[in-house]
């Protein structure tokens, strides 16, 4: 029937941080999270509560890699056989045939953020249900933004919540 916030425990320290990481979008977090649990009945207390609420957000960069379907800018490039038939414009051109180009490719770079919260029983420490989501992080999006997103990403945690 009540509940509060715990701290959590440390997680690794060698994770990425990141601007989104930080004590206002960990407030903002908390009040998101209280909201669900008010209108699911629970009541946020002080002492003594039935469950304790913790919360961690783990971020991370992730590379992705792409590359150009095309050789040459030729469209009759065989997939994966690393051939393009057309003009070729090598030295040692001897007409009509295989090509070998050099292909363009860029990476992207992004920072992901997942929150972790964990519902355990007071008495007991026993975990009762955990919650996750996966998002990706905008590190110079305005206060509002990343308050509409945490509220947004807290509701879709929420909805798997048992009543």
């Amino acid at each position: 029937k009540t509940f509060a916030f715990k701290d959590s425990r440390v997680t690794d320290s060698t994770a990425d941080k990141s601007s989104y990481d930080n004590p206002l979008i960990t407030e903002q977090t908390h009040a998101a999270i209280a909201a669900q649990l008010e209108t699911r009945g629970l009541r946020q207390v002080d002492r003594n509560p039935d469950v304790y609420v913790s919360t961690r957000r783990v971020v991370r960069t992730e590379y992705t890699v792409s590359g150009s379907p095309y050789w040459n800018g030729n469209p009759y490039w065989w997939g994966g056989l690393g051939y393009a038939f057309g003009w070729s414009y090598d030295p040692y051109y001897t007409g009509w045939g295989p090509s070998h180009g050099a292909r363009w490719s860029t990476i992207d770079v992004r920072t992901i953020g997942t929150l972790v919260v964990d519902v355990e029983d007071a008495a007991t420490g026993e975990l009762m249900w955990r919650g996750l989501a996966e998002r990706h992080v905008h590190e110079h999006a305005s206060p509002e933004h990343r308050s509409k997103r945490v509220n947004k990403e807290v509701h879709k945690m929420f909805e798997k919540f048992p009543r």
